[in-house]
């Protein structure tokens, strides 16, 4: 037994209590150290929804949604929601799906099992184009409706919702339909997707704290960061000897970025190859830990750079507009790329969010029509948890599961990678072999 301590810290002023709350709590199970031969490539099918913010500012969803229907006849595909933050639409969804148009000829020759692309049309979706508000949701979209339609389909099956991008679907259809929580199976690519998201984030830890979901913020980064890297397993190398001329998604992937990148892809991987119904097993998409209570921080004063937090964490800023505000209120937090809207309850307060990816120092700048925060500057400095929290796993967060925030998981700063990179070599030969499939039919002996 681990005698888990939860940590509750209320900050005032630059006062912090700390408060420690013993639990009984059962210890992680040992790890393993070899993958199971289970998985969609042994014959188990999984119903699959993904939502992704391919055409993006990052090209890596195209190259992750080639892989993904290059495997389309393993998986019960039901699901291709467009969920962006600024560019990106369901066209780009269709744009693939054009291409894998061109190559279903071949495709269909080596199983009967991929669907034809006008099924996979008729299931694209568009989802929520703009960031949710402090509240977390905004409104339905026809990407969360079709997320509840799928959940509550007479299938014993659960739903695996694959996001790829924003997270403002899938916490749509949980506030709008909560009774379909039961049945999904989530696997988040965070880490940058949670920088731009942490209201929703939060709406989802506060108010649906029993949701299946594995919050992989940096051991995606396996998948493209180490393992063997040498000769054709090199990202460059591997994209020329094995993607291009691969037919028209083959060509279609290289068009978008001529190396690896495919940070999304591990969620594929995880049902691929592996026991998706345990993730403290290994495999194609990473090996998790049961998550400590999701790190979250509410100062009610601007933050220095000499104040801590967690990397991945949300930090909640509630400040005074003081006597003399104006009638509306506005103001923008200025962090590196993002220029965060504050929000203004009525309460005489502005309050942000915000969510560090890397573990650094970072500055901030108010921009606001409120002269007591007009140009106010401070910052914030993030740090790799400890590998001790992974000890003290939630009590409230029974299905939560993160990344592995022992030594001997890491890539370098990324934690967990190494649960992701340590199969490169297979997952990226099977890969090469489905893209052949693009380019030629099955040969009469492949096909006995």
């Amino acid at each position: 037994m681990w005698n888990t301590i939860r940590i509750v810290i209320l900050v005032s002023g630059s006062l912090a209590t700390t408060v420690a709350l013993s639990e009984p709590q059962k210890s992680q199970e040992p790890r393993r150290t070899a993958i199971v031969n289970s998985g969609a490539l042994t014959g188990h099918r999984y119903r699959v929804l993904v939502s992704t913010d391919v055409g993006g500012t990052d090209p890596d969803d195209f190259q992750s949604m080639v892989h993904l229907l290059v495997y389309a006849d393993s998986l019960d595909i039901e699901g291709l929601v467009s969920s962006p933050y600024g560019p990106g639409r369901k066209e780009h969804l269709l744009e693939v799906i054009d291409c894998y148009e061109n190559d279903y000829t071949n495709l269909k020759t080596y199983s009967d099992q991929y669907p034809t692309p006008d099924a996979l049309r008729a299931i694209t979706k568009q989802g929520e184009i703009k960031r949710a508000p402090y509240s977390g949701v905004r409104c339905s979209t026809e990407g969360s409706r079709w997320i509840v339609e799928c959940a509550r389909r007479d299938d014993p099956r659960p739903l695996h919702v694959l996001v790829w991008g924003g997270i403002e679907d899938l916490s749509q259809a949980l506030h709008d339909a909560p009774d379909i929580l039961p049945k999904l199976r989530v696997y988040w690519i965070g880490g940058p997707n949670k920088k731009w998201g942490p209201d929703t984030f939060q709406y989802i830890v506060t108010h649906h704290p029993k949701l299946w979901i594995i919050e992989s913020n940096a051991t995606y980064r396996g998948w493209f960061t180490g393992g063997n890297q040498s000769g054709q397993w090199g990202n460059e190398a591997f994209v020329s000897q094995h993607i291009a001329g691969k037919g028209s998604l083959g060509d279609f992937f290289v068009s978008k970025k001529a190396d690896i990148k495919m940070g999304d892809t591990p969620s594929v991987g995880w049902l691929l190859k592996g026991t998706p119904d345990d993730p403290l097993q290994p495999g194609w998409g990473g090996r998790f830990v049961r998550a400590w209570e999701r790190p979250y921080i509410c100062f009610d004063r601007f933050t220095r750079k000499d104040d801590r937090i967690e990397v991945f964490s949300v930090l909640d800023m509630v400040l005074p507009l003081g006597d003399r505000a104006p009638e509306k209120p506005e103001a923008r937090l200025v962090v590196e790329n993002q220029s965060l809207i504050g929000h203004a309850p009525g309460d005489g307060t502005m309050r942000f969010r915000f969510c560090p990816k890397a573990a650094k120092a970072y500055s901030f700048t108010i921009r606001s029509n409120v002269l007591t925060l007009n140009g106010k500057k401070g910052g914030i400095t993030a740090f790799v948890p400890p590998p001790e929290v992974a000890k003290r796993p939630s009590t409230r967060l029974l299905n939560w599961w993160t990344d592995d925030p022992s030594e001997h998981a890491a890539e370098g700063e990324h934690i967990g990678a190494k649960t992701v990179s340590r199969w490169r070599e297979d997952f990226l030969r099977d890969f090469a072999a489905r893209m052949l499939r693009c380019k030629s039919p099955a040969s009469a002996e492949t096909e006995k």
